[in-house]
C-alpha cells in the first residue's frame, strides 16, 4: 500500500487505555473499562472508533447525551444492559444502537453479567460538542480539538 496510515492492523495491537477520566465520585463505576483506540492510528479526524471491553460490574460511562456528536455502538461479544431514558433492556452480541446528536436521551451500557462484554463504539467529532449527565450534577466540555477538556457542575463551576 505504501501508506502506513492505510496498512491493515489488528485491533488489539492498537493504542490501549483503561479506567475513567470522570472526576470522583463519578469515576467508580467505570474504572474497569478497557479499550483500544482504532480510528486515530489511521489518521481519521471526522469520527472516532474504540474497541471497548467491560468486565462484569463495569459501566461504559455515566448516563449521558451529546450536544453535537452522533454515537453508535455495536455489541460484538457478551451481554450487558442498555440504559436509556426509556429504561433498561438487554443488549447482546449482534445488537446495535445509535444516538443522534442533540437528542436528550441519556444512555450508557452496564455490564451486569458474569462475563466480559465487548463492543465497537463510534462517534462523530465536533468542536462544539458538550456532554450532559442527567442523573448527576456534571457536564463535559471536550478538549480533543481546540481547548483543554473540562468537567463542570451544571452551574458551570469546576470539579
Amino acid at each position: 500500500m505504501g501508506n502506513d496510515a492505510m496498512a491493515r492492523r489488528k485491533a488489539t495491537d492498537m493504542p490501549a487505555g483503561s479506567g475513567s477520566g470522570y472526576p470522583p465520585p463519578h469515576d467508580a463505576q467505570c474504572q474497569g473499562r478497557k479499550w483500544h483506540t482504532l480510528g486515530d492510528a489511521f489518521g481519521l479526524t471526522q469520527f472516532g472508533v474504540k474497541l471497548l471491553r467491560l468486565k462484569p460490574g463495569v459501566w461504559s460511562s455515566q448516563r449521558h447525551w451529546h450536544s453535537h456528536e452522533d454515537e453508535f455502538v455495536y455489541m460484538l461479544e457478551g451481554e450487558a444492559t442498555l440504559v436509556t431514558d426509556a429504561g433498561e433492556e438487554a443488549f447482546c452480541a449482534g445488537d446495535c444502537v445509535g444516538f443522534k446528536a442533540g437528542v436528550k436521551d441519556g444512555h450508557c451500557i452496564q455490564n451486569n453479567s458474569d462475563s466480559d462484554a465487548v463492543m465497537l463504539v463510534m462517534g462523530s467529532r465536533d468542536d462544539r460538542d458538550f456532554g450532559d449527565y442527567p442523573d448527576i450534577d456534571m457536564k463535559f466540555w471536550p478538549g480533543r480539538y481546540s481547548a483543554p477538556a473540562r468537567w463542570t457542575r451544571k452551574d458551570g463551576s469546576d470539579f
